[in-house]
Formats: C-alpha cells, sequence, structure tokens
C-alpha cells in the first residue's frame, strides 16, 4: 500500500509498505478522503506540535473517512474518531477520555495517522456516514466535533451572543454550530479576506462593523495567534467567557493580562472533542443545520501531496482534502 510518512520538517516521503491486518476489536479502513488540520500544518512546518516532536517517521492525517474491507460491516462508509484513550486512567474512569494523559491519537507522536490507503482502527470509533455526505465533505465531522466542544465551554445557548476570531475551518464550523445552537448574534473576524468573506456568507457579522469593544457574552479564539486572542477579549463584555480554540506556534499564547483581569473573563482551553462529539456532528449535519460541503475548497490524489500541503501552508482555500 501507498503510505506517506514525515522525517523531518517539510520533509514527506511517499512510501510503498504492507497493508496492516486487523486484529480482534479493529476494522480495517481502505482510506478515501483525509482532511488537512492546521495541526498537521504545525507538523509538517516544524516537525512537532506542542511538547510532542517528532520521534520516528510519522503518517499524519486525523479527520479522515473510509470504507471496510473485511468482517461483518464490510462495504459500510465510516467517519473515524481519531482518539483511542485508555480507558483505564482515573481522568478516562471519570468520564473525560479526551483529556486522557496516555491517549494514542492518529497523526501525533508516534501514533500513525490516515495519510496512506489502508490502516486498522478500532471498530467502536468507526462511526457509519449517511450517503447523502460525499467522503470529502465527511472529513469535516471531526472539525465539527470540536467545535461542538468549544461550543459546550462557552456555555452557548439561545440569545448568547458570540464572536470568532479565526476563520478556518474550525471558526466557520463554530459560526454554524453558534447559530443552530440559537446565537442571537454572531460576529467573526480574520486577517484572510477569504476567510472573512467565507465567515459572512455563512451569516456572520465582520467584528469591525460593530465597533468590536464588549460586543459579546463569549468568544472564541480559533486562529492560534495572539493577536486573535487580543481581539476576542477585547470584544467580550465584563464577566464573558473566552474559549481558545486554536493551536499557537512555538507553544506559548500571550495577552495582556490587564484587558481580562479588568472584566473578569473567564478562559477556557478546548481539547479536541469529547466522545459523543462525533454522533452530535452526524446529526447536525444530516438535520441540515450546518453545511460543510462550501468549506471543501481543494482536492488532490495522495500522489499530489506537495500541492496539497504547499495549500495548506499558504492557507489559500479553507479546508483541503487527500484522497488516497
Amino acid at each position: 500500500m501507498k503510505v506517506l510518512r514525515l522525517h523531518g520538517a517539510r520533509d514527506l516521503r511517499l512510501h510503498d509498505e504492507p497493508s496492516p491486518a486487523a486484529a480482534s476489536g479493529e476494522v480495517l479502513v481502505r482510506v478515501t478522503a483525509v482532511g488537512l488540520c492546521g495541526s498537521d500544518r504545525h507538523w509538517f512546518e516544524e516537525a512537532g506540535i506542542g511538547d510532542a516532536v517528532l520521534a520516528r517517521p510519522l503518517v499524519l492525517g486525523h479527520e479522515f473517512v473510509g470504507v471496510i474491507e473485511g468482517g461483518s460491516r464490510a462495504g459500510e462508509r465510516v467517519a473515524v474518531d481519531p482518539a483511542i484513550p485508555c480507558a483505564r486512567c482515573a481522568t478516562c474512569l471519570v468520564g473525560q477520555p479526551h483529556l486522557c494523559l496516555g491517549v494514542r491519537f492518529a497523526g501525533h507522536d508516534v501514533t500513525d495517522g490516515a495519510l496512506r490507503t489502508r490502516l486498522t482502527w478500532p471498530a467502536e470509533l468507526a462511526h457509519a456516514v449517511p450517503d447523502s455526505l460525499s467522503d470529502a465533505e465527511a472529513t469535516l465531522l471531526e472539525p465539527l466535533g470540536v467545535a461542538l466542544h468549544a461550543l459546550d465551554l462557552g456555555h452557548v445557548q439561545a440569545g448568547t451572543t458570540a464572536g470568532v476570531f479565526g476563520c478556518g475551518p474550525i471558526g466557520l464550523l463554530l459560526i454554524q454550530a453558534l447559530q443552530a445552537a440559537g446565537a442571537s448574534a454572531v460576529v467573526a473576524n480574520d486577517v484572510l479576506p477569504h476567510r472573512l468573506e467565507a465567515a459572512v456568507a455563512l451569516g456572520a457579522t465582520p467584528a469591525g462593523a460593530v465597533g468590536g469593544d464588549e460586543i459579546v457574552d463569549v468568544a472564541f479564539e480559533a486562529a492560534g495567534e495572539d493577536a486573535a486572542l487580543d481581539d476576542a477579549i477585547a470584544a467580550t463584555r465584563p464577566g464573558g467567557r473566552v474559549v481558545l480554540v486554536g493551536i499557537p506556534t512555538g507553544d506559548r499564547t500571550s495577552f495582556t493580562a490587564s484587558a481580562a483581569r479588568r472584566k473578569g473573563l473567564t478562559l477556557l482551553l478546548s481539547r479536541r472533542m469529547e466522545a459523543a462529539d462525533l454522533s452530535r456532528a452526524l446529526r447536525l449535519v444530516e438535520s441540515g443545520l450546518v453545511d460543510l460541503a462550501p468549506l471543501v475548497t481543494a482536492r488532490y490524489g495522495l500522489d499530489e501531496w506537495r500541492d496539497a500541503f504547499g495549500e495548506l501552508v499558504q492557507q489559500r482555500g479553507l479546508k483541503v482534502v487527500i484522497e488516497p
């Protein structure tokens, strides 16, 4: 099978490797589509992310869809939860497996991801995908789950006013999720004009058009940039919440403490998604409350990885999808 491995910063190589065999409790998945994420961009450019560094050639890709081969579920199209918690630690046992320190995550650390033609994965983490969704669209179910977890941290309810600062795929999914949750107004901002245009097309109001200061109950920083966090803090009313979703380059985030302190803001850091969020994402999409299709702006084959990662690094579009 074909496998794309990261050997160092900006050093991806396509390999021929044996196909894996599913163990007990696993399914063999023929990978049909993989969405490239901002975290994949960190790995590609920095050979690491946060405190994790490349220890051996790694297969990236955690937003993936495929078809099960063999067994009782043969032929089933599935979207896959990329996180395998240990299920034994205290954090898992109290119902927070998304915070498990021993989690194995596709395309991270030493756990190979989905930029290959086949992989095996726990059967319970493979969720059936309806025929109404294309493979490329279905890669966005995992990012939508991430957006829903951030939404929960923000305590969003009907009538909430919200801001989204950073309008990449996660930010654009947050805008739709906020509207589905009954937010009365959503403002948005991004330094890239085409991303702000996409946010406006989905119903958000440019933050600059409403003044920018103390206008929302909750703000979501989804860019991984200090400037976006500064804007989020400035836009949040006293007593409000700011949810940090973006991953910063260099593993550090900074903000002006007095700006947040004088308002008594609650700052929360969002970690991936919870176990039920992928199923929630599927229900939202099936109900028509979230539209995934407009976010897919580029599709490439596995052997076109140079073009795919070039587009990812340059942030020319929205979601880049590789179809092995």
